[in-house]
């Protein structure tokens, strides 16, 4: 019996002991633990003002700088055709001709009766003169010949018209006639284009209206080149198109060498500012936040929150409006597991 107490009392002992053991390992544990805060390693770079171009890409349309339908303002048939499909033409010369065989006969009766109604006229006038007859009389004499000269004037203008000629410079298309063909004038007979300046018709989002000016220089592509044309905006919409929310520009460009065609597709790059200061930070460093946009600068060794306004982006860049100062260190990798005043290690790029 003395010998089993003896035995229970050293496995008491040997417990306390062992439980006394743990109890003073932990309390290291957790010492050790404690003697310094837990500091998170992150990457940085320090803010530098650089020069920023500001610029949007929209595209467009190519227009021919003038344009029109050929047609014949009287109707016959076609006596000559005197252009040659795809060439240029000048300003007033002769494209083609209808027959006027009907017309001339007609200015023919026409100045015979004009003749007639002033001699009448003058005779009458005389007679005025000798009081042989009324003024009524020869009021109606005078309007006769008036009538007369305004009809024969109105048949050499229809007359005139029977040589139809090219209203201005340019290339005449394919025609839609031949000699002997019977036009009017609702047949189109070909296109006039003057394509040595064409036009770049292109609509900007309404929040960059007040930013677009008549004479700002841009550059464009066509679908088929990756060359850069230049252009210049001289004239702009007064109104914002309700529907689209949109405002249509126009442009100008030169096509001395015909290179370029109406109605080609465009991408225009359009200037709008350009910044020779701006704040620019890497689009990874911006928190999306309800209000905004957040990012997280070092102060004092610890991580703080700022909000911030941003601008225009770039391919990998977002500029910062307001917020942010040139010499501020932000946080650009490992934003997501940060919180404000949390203590960091920063490792500048």
């Amino acid at each position: 019996m003395k010998v089993k107490y003896i035995v229970y009392s050293l496995l008491v002992v040997g417990v306390g002991v062992l439980i006394a053991y743990r109890i003073k390992s932990n309390a290291e544990i957790g010492k050790s633990g404690n003697s310094g805060p837990n500091i998170s390693t992150v990457s940085g770079t320090i803010l530098k003002p650089s020069k920023f171009e500001d610029n949007i890409s929209i595209s467009g349309t190519l227009e021919a700088n003038e344009q029109i339908d050929i047609r014949s303002e009287v109707s016959g048939i076609v006596e000559s055709i005197n252009f040659k499909e795809g060439s240029q033409v000048s300003e007033g010369q002769i494209l083609f001709k209808v027959n006027d065989i009907e017309l001339q006969a007609q200015l023919s009766k026409a100045l015979t009766a004009k003749k007639l109604a002033s001699e009448n006229e003058r005779r009458a006038k005389l007679l005025l003169e000798k009081q042989a007859i009324s003024q009524e009389e020869y009021d109606i004499a005078s309007a006769d010949y008036q009538s007369a000269n305004a009809e024969s004037e109105l048949i050499s203008a229809q007359l005139s018209k029977t040589n139809v000629r090219a209203p201005f410079s340019g290339t005449i298309g394919l025609r839609s006639i031949s000699k002997g063909t019977y036009v009017t004038p609702t047949t189109v007979v070909a296109k006039l284009v003057n394509t040595d300046n064409l036009k770049i018709t292109f609509s900007v989002p309404e929040k960059y209206a007040s930013q677009i000016q008549v004479g700002t220089e841009m550059t464009f592509t066509t679908s088929d080149s990756k060359e850069n044309h230049k252009a210049t905006i001289y004239a702009i919409d007064p109104e914002v198109d309700i529907a689209t929310r949109t405002l249509r520009v126009r442009a100008i460009t030169g096509n001395k060498d015909h290179s370029l065609y109406p109605g080609a597709y465009t991408n225009v790059n359009l200037p709008l500012e350009t910044a020779e200061d701006a704040i620019l930070v890497p689009t990874e460093s911006l928190i999306p936040v309800q209000n905004g946009k957040r990012i997280y600068i070092v102060e004092n060794g610890k991580a703080k929150e700022i909000d911030v306004e941003i601008g225009s982006r770039t391919g990998s860049s977002v500029r910062v409006i307001s917020g942010l100062k040139p010499g501020d260190t932000i946080i650009t990798y490992g934003v997501m597991a940060l919180q404000n005043g949390m203590p960091i290690r920063v490792n500048l790029e």
